[in-house]
């Protein structure tokens, strides 16, 4: 994966999910670490979902890849 890709998740939205941004164009509302992988492979970035929250290019705002909304831990 390259350096130069900006994955950026944005904090848990109050209604639920997160908000998703590669190289500032938003991809789309994530509700969990699958949703992030499908819209990165869609941006043409491959990635395994398993290794989405350990990905040092993945920029997890506000909260970890445990977190998608106040009323869901996961």
């Amino acid at each position: 994966m390259s350096g130069s890709i900006r994955v950026i998740v944005q904090p848990p939205s109050s209604t639920g999910g997160r908000r998703v941004r590669v190289d500032g164009k938003i991809l789309g509302l994530a509700h969990n670490v699958a949703d992030v992988a499908e819209f990165l492979r869609r941006a043409g970035l491959e990635i395994d979902p398993a290794e989405v929250a350990g990905a040092p290019w993945v920029d997890w705002r506000g909260a970890g890849p445990e977190c998608w909304g106040p009323e869901t831990s996961s």
